[in-house]
């Protein structure tokens, strides 16, 4: 018998159970779908790292590393293996297409994932080529691919298609935000093959695998080189670093929006199942007065919350791998960025632990809600329930009362008699104003940086990246000949950290700088500049000190001022005053207004990119953030939706009697309709106005949180404002004008024949 009535009541409160069923899933599903994102993007690269010998950490000299020194570092205790590298930037012939072009002395390093094709050889004279790049380029095993590096030309058969943990997150540099794989790639050769090609072996670092701490590594290949060697960890390096970032920002991300649709699903459930005990008073007391013992009728009652509980976790487990997938797969929204052989779904283990405690907590959810029901006597229970009497409020006592209509009185009555409900209803507006305004100015934001990105500061066409052994004065008559500005780049080490010293020549303004508001700044010569990650080290005229690596001298320098770097944390001065200062540096990059077709190759020029190659892989960004962007539109509107609907439905089911009176006292259903609608209006411009700076506060959370590599300026258009709050709107008055039709169908004689 109480099966059967727990199916008729169910189907009574049919949008009530499917709402909370709907906001459990959600929940439960973003909750879990961000935690199997980031665990499996953790795992999938860990593994990929560990099978191809990824490199604990790289050693840096622009004037390279001899065999004598590679010997010595592989003599170190704790150095488990150690090879000589190289990665350069080689065009591809005839097209503006390129690859990092890579060669291990020692393939018991950093090696490649073969796909497809032959193993490789180090006496083999052939080249084993990124399979991505392949792919979007239709090259296939045995083809022959024509490199240029340094003017000199590399000729050779493809061998194999391989994945490389080195070039996991595969860009041409720093400027490059996602990967390109149609016009960027990945290639290995052997060293004989380099060798042939360029008549000499250049070594600028050196990969090794160890489990030392980095600042211990550094001390000792001090001590075994007798000079200081910049040292990075593979925290440093672009590929471990992120797909770290990247879980990172899964986990960051599911430390919000989980929290903000579980703890909605889990309060939508406490106030629904209240109601519907409310409003199941009576068929508690007959159970009772037809003999069935409390703890009987509790655990009837208590299995609503079980099922609910139930239907929504196995709901949300599969909307949670699904979301996963749309991120984690071979077709999802990593494989954009993260070049891996094999993606897998894992979920972590501390989520088991807490769906089981989300679903003993729902049913004990059910079990309170009826059990105050069930005191005294049967027929106490058999009495209708009736709210608890309302005294004077404090609004009811003041001068203007009276002046109100009867609409504004009743519905401010009706929001403090029903303070839960209002509330909740206030939190559903709250969290669907926080999603619009997170994500829509996220989106605003990442649209301002590339805005100065591309038209203030990338004033460029061609930007040529040189060889580290080239001459000065060359490099000078290039960048002459090409009207080109020139950047020297060198890592120094700064209050302890590993940043870059960035030194420009330029007069052309083909590359340019601009302050805190985004504003154009011209650099002086009398000081150096801090980006804004260090902003706080010292002040304007201070005094601070650095060491560039590769030297045992210390400078003292003063700070000039602060500027947005945008991409790197660095310190930034002009060459004058690296000149004034005695700071050497090696030009390693020109800009110029030239087309890269236009630029003679030489063998000082080991490549070329153009500005607008960079900015499509920023347009291919962009494509990733509109998907969250509606990701987090669609999550609002849900969840705006679900919410208020269901306490729209609790209101009316609440207030029937209410209203049947007012049809009696002659209110007109429109009336009585605009009643309703007023008072979800009321409690949407409260919860908009507590939304619009708690949205903000998200944003700075996730941009502080998820892209803290990058200089952000927090930017929301008025757009932003606007669509936010008109779709909140829309929300609460679509909602309003549903549940105020059912005002029609009220039964008059049957809502007001119940005991008073």
């Amino acid at each position: 018998m109480l099966i059967r009535k727990l199916f008729r009541t169910a189907w009574r409160y049919k949008s009530q159970f499917l709402s909370m069923i709907l906001m459990i899933a959600i929940g439960v599903g973003v909750f879990l779908g961000f935690n199997i994102e980031w665990k499996s993007i953790e795992a999938d690269t860990t593994a990929f790292f560990e099978e191809t010998d990824y490199a604990d950490f790289r050693l840096y000299e622009e004037t390279g590393f001899s065999e004598e020194d590679i010997e010595k570092i592989q003599e170190i205790d704790g150095v488990e293996a150690a090879t000589r590298y190289l990665a350069v930037n080689a065009e591809w012939k005839d097209t503006k297409k390129s690859v990092s072009l890579n060669v291990s002395e020692n393939y018991t390093v950093s090696t490649m994932l073969i796909m497809e094709g032959s193993e490789y050889d180090e006496g083999a004279d052939g080249i084993w080529l990124s399979d991505r790049f392949a792919a979007e380029n239709d090259i296939a095993v045995g083809d022959t691919l024509e490199l240029s590096y340094m003017g000199v030309d590399i000729s050779s058969e493809v061998l194999g298609l391989v994945k490389s943990s080195e070039n996991m997150i595969c860009v041409a540099d720093e400027n490059q935000l996602m990967p390109d794989y149609e016009k960027f790639g990945f290639a290995y050769i052997s060293p004989e093959k380099l060798e042939e090609a360029l008549g000499m072996v250049f070594y600028p670092q050196v990969n090794i695998i160890s489990d030392m701490e980095k600042a211990e590594l550094e001390e000792t290949v001090k001590s075994a080189l007798g000079r200081t060697i910049l040292v990075t960890s593979k925290d440093e390096h672009i590929a471990y670093a992120g797909a770290q970032s990247e879980a990172q920002e899964g986990k960051t991300m599911g430390s919000i929006l989980p929290v903000l649709f579980l703890a909605i699903g889990v309060l939508t459930m406490m106030t629904t199942m209240h109601r519907i005990a409310a409003n199941e008073k009576v068929q508690i007391g007959t159970l009772k007065a037809l003999g069935f013992r409390d703890s009987r009728i509790l655990r009837h009652y208590t299995a609503y919350g079980l099922v609910i509980g139930l239907l929504g976790t196995a709901l949300g487990i599969g909307l949670g791998y699904g979301i996963a997938s749309l991120i984690v797969s071979p077709a999802g929204m990593m494989s954009t960025y993260i070049d891996i052989p094999e993606w897998k779904l894992i979920m972590p283990a501390f989520c088991i632990p807490i769906l089981i405690a989300i679903l003993v907590f729902l049913t004990l959810i059910s079990s309170f809600s009826v059990k105050k029901m069930l005191k005294g006597t049967a027929a106490d229970a058999l009495r209708p329930y009736t709210p608890k009497a309302m005294k004077k409020s404090v609004i009811e006592k003041l001068f203007f009362w009276e002046r109100l209509s009867f609409g504004t009185k009743w519905n401010i009555r009706d929001i403090l008699r029903h303070k839960s409900r209002s509330a909740m209803t206030l939190i559903g507006v709250f969290g669907c104003m926080l999603l619009l305004v997170g994500g829509l100015g996220m989106k605003d934001t990442m649209a301002g940086f590339m805005t100065v990105l591309d038209e203030e500061v990338s004033n460029y066409t061609t930007k040529i990246t040189l060889s580290e052994s080239a001459d000065h004065a060359e490099i000078e008559a290039l960048a002459e000949d090409v009207s080109g500005d020139w950047q020297a780049s060198t890592g120094i080490s700064y209050e302890g950290e590993t940043i870059t010293l960035e030194i420009y020549h330029a007069d052309n303004e083909w590359i340019r700088f601009v302050d805190a508001e985004n504003n154009l700044m011209e650099l002086g010569d009398d000081g150096v500049y801090l980006c804004l990650r260090l902003a706080d080290t010292a002040e304007i005229g201070d005094t601070i000190e650095f060491s560039p690596y590769g030297s045992e001298e210390t400078y003292r320098v003063k700070v000039a001022g602060y500027l947005r770097s945008l991409m790197t944390e660095c310190i930034v001065m002009t060459d004058a005053y690296a000149e004034s200062m005695e700071i050497p540096y090696h030009i390693s990059a020109i800009y110029t207004d030239e087309s890269s077709e236009d630029i003679e190759n030489s063998s000082i020029i080991a490549g070329k990119q153009d500005k607008d190659m960079i900015m499509e892989t920023y347009d291919s960004f962009m494509e990733l953030m509109d998907l969250m962007v509606m990701i987090f539109v669609v999550g609002a509107i849900i969840l705006g939706t679900v919410v208020l609907y269901n306490l729209g439905i609790m209101s009316y089911v609440e207030r029937h009697r209410e209203l049947a009176t007012l049809k009696v006292l002659g209110f007109r259903d429109k009336h009585i309709g605009r009643l309703l609608i007023s008072q979800n209006i009321w409690l949407t411009v409260i919860g908009v106005l507590i939304g619009l700076p708690g949205g903000v506060a998200v944003l700075y959370v996730l941009i502080t949180s998820l892209v803290s590599e990058y200089e952000l300026s927090l930017t929301i258009g008025v757009l932003t404002y606007s669509v936010s709050i008109l779709l909140t709107f829309g929300v609460s008055l679509v909602v309003g004008w549903m549940v105020a039709r059912k005002n029609k169908t009220i039964d008059m004689v049957e809502a007001l024949k119940g005991r008073e």
